[in-house]
């Protein structure tokens, strides 16, 4: 099949989804491969970990607290561990900390409430250390993300691309999160689930993952605006398949005025198919933007969950008034000038190329969707430092299409390139900084 005719094929979901595979004819064939795949690069990160947690005990290396001894599982389990550990066993702060000046410093409102809680619930029912629990959960959420991601490219691409998806997530720069108490294995794995079962049309599931994913970590908004994107791809396919037309001067005239009227969505998609898109879209809106208002009833202060966030701006643009999509622009002015500002304008022209290329069409609407509303949520609100690295995984799927995987050099060099980064981000982003 020529690459115009596979993209094709990937913009018309009401002749690709037709043909839903069994799952269970796919489970055995595939799982141990990417499960094996994850295993290995575990073993991998662990022995990273543990090799730089141990030079930097001999090497007098203070962790946390001056004079404290840190074993490997809690060092497995620092920085935004840290927070997720109070939060497990205490919960939210009601009064925000703050300095001399009054400015609110960073605290447990920026940590959203799904991963500790169930770090709380597996510590109760087994008796675990908190260091223990958040390790188990991170690295069984890493595998679910794994199989998902593979699950989702292989429907697009199939398993060529699939696979160096997973390869190049599982050991990538940051593959070390997946053996840390971090939440990024379970928003992974929720955000990924959510994407495929919107290519699957079960917007129930889409709802459920969102949701959960909304107070997992930030970004959940993304799959909203993917569902937007959804309703409207399959309107127009829907909309332009139609009955099948005849031929002759009636049929050419029957075809004109359905062009002219353009019928509304609810005019050609099932009824409960809308319902369930319109519903679903805004439940995981609602929920991507409730938290903000949590933090409002619980602290009392209606901008309690913007100041948090933005203590940790402060040693980057100090302490400026928030702007949606300028944060970007506002660092790259304030640390290089026009010269950074021309920098992230080519970036973002850089990313509307990927999007837009044809090979990474052929992931499908959905996927492509989700990826660049991610991007564009990330330009709306995140300031760039250190913790982008990892907020960038969600787009790991990009790594799946055809430019990247069918091509041996790109993607050789992507997975040794990674490799050989994992050890510098350990030692730089864990060591010294928080990833």
């Amino acid at each position: 099949m020529s690459d115009g005719a596979t993209t094709a094929s990937s913009l018309r979901p009401d002749v690709r989804w037709r043909r839903s595979p069994d799952l269970a004819s796919w489970l055995p064939a595939r799982w141990s491969t990417v499960l094996t795949v994850y295993l290995v690069s575990r073993v991998f990160s662990l022995v990273l970990l543990a090799v730089v947690w141990e030079a930097a005990r001999l090497a007098g290396v203070e962790f946390r607290t001056p004079g404290a001894e840190l074993s490997l599982l809690d060092f497995t389990t620092s920085w935004d561990a840290d927070r997720y550990r109070t939060i497990a066993l205490q919960g939210y702060p009601t009064v925000l900390p703050t300095d001399a000046a009054g400015n609110v410093l960073p605290n447990e409102w920026a940590f959203l409430p799904v991963f500790p809680t169930l770090c709380h619930l597996l510590m109760v029912a087994t008796g675990m250390p908190f260091s223990g629990a958040a390790l188990l959960l991170s690295t069984a959420f890493g595998a679910g993300a794994a199989l998902v991601l593979y699950r989702l490219v292989d429907r697009a691409v199939g398993h060529r691309g699939a696979i160096w998806a997973v390869l190049l997530l599982c050991f990538g720069p940051l593959g070390f999160l997946f053996s840390v108490g971090y939440a990024e294995g379970l928003m992974l794995f929720l955000l990924f689930g959510g994407v495929l079962a919107m290519q699957q049309r079960r917007y129930g599931l889409v709802l459920a993952c969102g949701v959960v994913a909304a107070f997992t970590r930030p970004g959940a908004l993304a799959l909203a605006l993917a569902l937007a994107v959804h309703l409207v791809v399959r309107w127009r396919t829907e909309r332009d398949a139609g009955p099948s037309s005849g031929t002759g001067p009636a049929a050419g005239a029957s075809s004109a005025s359905s062009l002219r009227l353009r019928p509304w969505p609810w005019q050609v998609l099932p009824r409960r198919d809308l319902v369930q898109i319109v519903t679903a879209g805004a439940a995981v809106a609602a929920a991507g933007l409730a938290w903000p208002v949590v933090a409002h009833l619980a602290t009392g202060q209606h901008d309690a969950y913007l100041q948090t966030e933005m203590a940790w701006w402060v040693d980057y643009v100090g302490r400026p008034a928030f702007v949606p999509l300028t944060p970007w622009f506002l660092l790259a002015g304030r640390w290089l000038g026009i010269a950074g500002i021309a920098l992230v304008v080519a970036l973002l022209v850089l990313a509307a190329v990927w999007f837009t290329r044809r090979s990474t069409l052929r992931l499908g609407h959905e996927t492509v969707a989700f990826t660049a509303s991610f991007a564009l949520y990330l330009v709306a609100v995140f300031l760039p430092q250190q913790s982008l690295f990892r907020l960038l995984l969600p787009l790991t799927p990009l790594l799946g299409a055809p430019a990247v995987s069918e091509r041996p050099v790109v993607r050789r060099t992507l997975l040794v390139g990674g490799i050989g980064l994992q050890p510098v981000a350990v030692v730089l982003l864990w060591l010294y900084v928080a990833p």
